[in-house]
């Protein structure tokens, strides 16, 4: 499993075959790459917020994970696409595309939607993707990442998705001001028992700037058995070879 963070909370994460692009917004100061050369199977989007979904048009007739609300206002506003089962997901799914298996959980967080009138785009949500389903035994041969979204902190994340869906890395909304802080952020990597956790969502601009290696110091003091992996805008790191 191949993941590439391209700034703030969009990363293109690549399971055998299958290529999944997460939120993707490339207006961030993070980012060289060039949003029209990237060719997703699925794209899966957290909320609705503009810095998450702000080139989804970019990618008209990629094939949608998102909740139904989502998937009907980006229909609506960006294009023709596809959805997974025909209207999108909800929370507690599970859906296979292609060689990676989607699990959509909740974040805490908003999820109004910038227009005229005002929209919902349902509950906000994370992701977990692995290259197996997930099950109530350990799997030891799966390798599996979690795509926090725009969250705070939540106890879901040690009761129900380190214990149950048992990622081995996380991506982290660590700028606070709107999500999490480095704190929370390391309170959650503990909480979720991974090996690996990645930084997201921050110095996009001004109020979520921080110091990076506020996040790694408070990973070490509160997750001591995670590692704080703070990539470069664009940069990959190759989950299967560090497990």
């Amino acid at each position: 499993m191949q993941l590439t963070w391209h700034g703030h909370s969009t990363w293109h994460v690549e399971v055998g075959s299958t290529s999944l692009l997460i939120d993707p917004f490339f207006e961030n100061p993070k980012t060289d790459a060039d949003p029209d050369r990237l060719d997703p199977d699925y794209l899966l989007l957290t909320h609705g917020h503009a810095d998450h979904v702000g080139d989804v048009d970019r990618y008209e007739g990629t094939t949608l994970v998102a909740t139904p609300e989502l998937v009907e206002y980006c229909r609506d506003n960006s294009g023709d696409f596809d959805a997974v089962g025909g209207m999108g997901m909800n929370l507690g799914g599970t859906v296979e595309v292609g060689d990676a298996f989607v699990t959509m959980h909740r974040a805490d967080h908003t999820n109004g939607i910038e227009t005229t009138y005002g929209a919902s785009g349902g509950m906000p949500a994370s992701f977990i993707v692995s290259d197996t389903r997930p099950a109530k035994v350990a799997d030891e041969e799966s390798t599996t990442f979690f795509h926090a979204g725009d969250t705070s902190l939540m106890t879901e994340m040690r009761d129900v998705i380190g214990s149950y869906l048992e990622p081995d890395a996380a991506a982290l909304p660590a700028g606070d001001h709107f999500t999490m802080g480095p704190l929370q952020a390391s309170v959650a990597a503990d909480w979720l028992d991974v090996d690996y956790a990645f930084p997201m969502h921050y110095d996009t601009f001004p109020p979520i700037e921080i110091d990076t290696g506020e996040f790694e110091r408070a990973i070490e003091g509160n997750a001591p058995g995670a590692e704080a992996v703070v990539l470069d805008g664009d940069g990959t790191f190759d989950l299967e070879a560090h497990l």
